[in-house]
């Protein structure tokens, strides 16, 4: 693509393939040999590397969901937007998605927003065996000792064999003293409550909120930026437990569960709770960056577009060709310039959005 809005022109060809011959105006270019100067005004859309996470409940193997094969211990998580996580395109290629944030956070989320970090921790799970009996704190609770959030999640299920379930919340009537006692007894199992899980369930999972989730399901979740997780109980695993912190973030009753769908004319939407928005967005050819925020969200803000199969190219005048493969994601900042979406085939669109509760809980 090439496209002519200034006097600099610069020539380029990266290793992935997403760039040729592009016309740069001084401010492109200022940005293409000093990364660092980032203008707060436009930043255009990237895709992100993934980092694989070795987990003990995890698989060996993760075709056909990426081509991956472990090397040695099993992986159980699949990092999209993790701090850690590699900008795969454009200028800030091979920058840590956490120092991105730090130096262009108003062009990433905007400008007036309660926190300049990323604010979205995405992750596929990949359990082959039972993960620990768990409960996360909420932000009270975090900040209490030291981190500056919480973690509430959801999970939308990619997919799901026959009798696949998850642990969510506690049975009625369980009491604190019964689950302490459970956790030393290795009876706990017997106060959760169990869920069954088919393909394209969402289940929201706040913090406090006593889960397990069992093998069966590939999970793509969305949660606060936060990897606070205190262990229950492991089934004789040889980690670390946290009872007494997990005692005290547990909530007896939350509003976990299965959410219900809200089909809109354009869209699905997942899920729109505390912390995050989740929609899936069907493509009929292509689509602009216009008609994939829904009227009723804010005129920019940060977005991450997930192609759960299929794949898809994001293109515009002002941005340069990026391919979205099936598992890939892609990132769309506040300041980003119009563009295009194009199905490539069998695209599965999940649009994920950070919202931001006024009262911090």
């Amino acid at each position: 693509m090439e496209r002519e809005s200034g006097k600099a022109r610069v020539c380029f060809q990266r290793a992935n393939g997403h760039a040729s011959g592009l016309f740069l105006s001084k401010a492109e270019t200022k940005l293409m040999t000093d990364p660092r100067q980032i203008s707060p005004q436009e930043m255009a859309p990237f895709r992100i590397d993934p980092k694989f996470d070795v987990r003990v409940w995890g698989w060996r193997d993760l075709h056909p969901w990426f081509d991956r094969v472990a090397d040695k211990d099993p992986l159980g998580e699949v990092w999209l937007t993790g701090d850690m996580c590699l900008v795969a395109t454009g200028p800030h290629a091979g920058k840590r998605l956490d120092a991105l944030f730090a130096e262009a956070h108003d062009s990433l989320l905007g400008v007036g927003v309660p926190s300049p970090q990323s604010p979205l921790l995405i992750k596929i799970l990949f359990a082959k065996e039972k993960l620990s009996v768990q409960v996360h704190p909420d932000d009270k609770m975090a900040q209490k000792y030291g981190d500056p959030r919480g973690k509430t999640e959801c999970w939308y299920a990619l997919a799901a064999d026959p009798g696949a379930q998850v642990a969510v919340g506690l049975k009625p009537g369980v009491t604190l003293a019964q689950v302490e006692e459970g956790i030393h007894a290795g009876t706990l199992e017997a106060s959760l409550n169990m869920l069954p899980v088919v393909r394209d369930d969402l289940i929201f999972v706040d913090a406090g909120t006593v889960h397990a989730i069992w093998p069966g399901s590939v999970l793509l979740e969305t949660q606060q930026n936060c990897d606070l997780t205190y262990r229950m109980y492991d089934y004789g695993r040889p980690r670390e437990l946290h009872i007494e912190k997990s005692l005290e973030a547990t909530k007896l009753v939350t509003r976990a569960g299965k959410v219900a769908p809200t089909a809109l004319a354009d869209r699905t939407i997942l899920i729109d709770a505390d912390y995050f928005r989740v929609e899936r967005i069907p493509i009929t050819g292509s689509c602009t960056s216009e008609r994939l925020r829904d009227s009723s969200q804010p005129a920019s803000g940060l977005a991450y577009l997930f192609a759960a199969a299929g794949a898809g190219r994001i293109s515009g005048t002002a941005v340069a060709p990026i391919d979205l493969p099936a598992r890939g994601i892609v990132a769309v900042p506040a300041s980003s310039p119009a563009f295009t979406v194009e199905d490539l085939g069998g695209l599965d669109l999940i649009r994920i959005t950070p919202n931001w509760p006024e009262v911090t809980k």
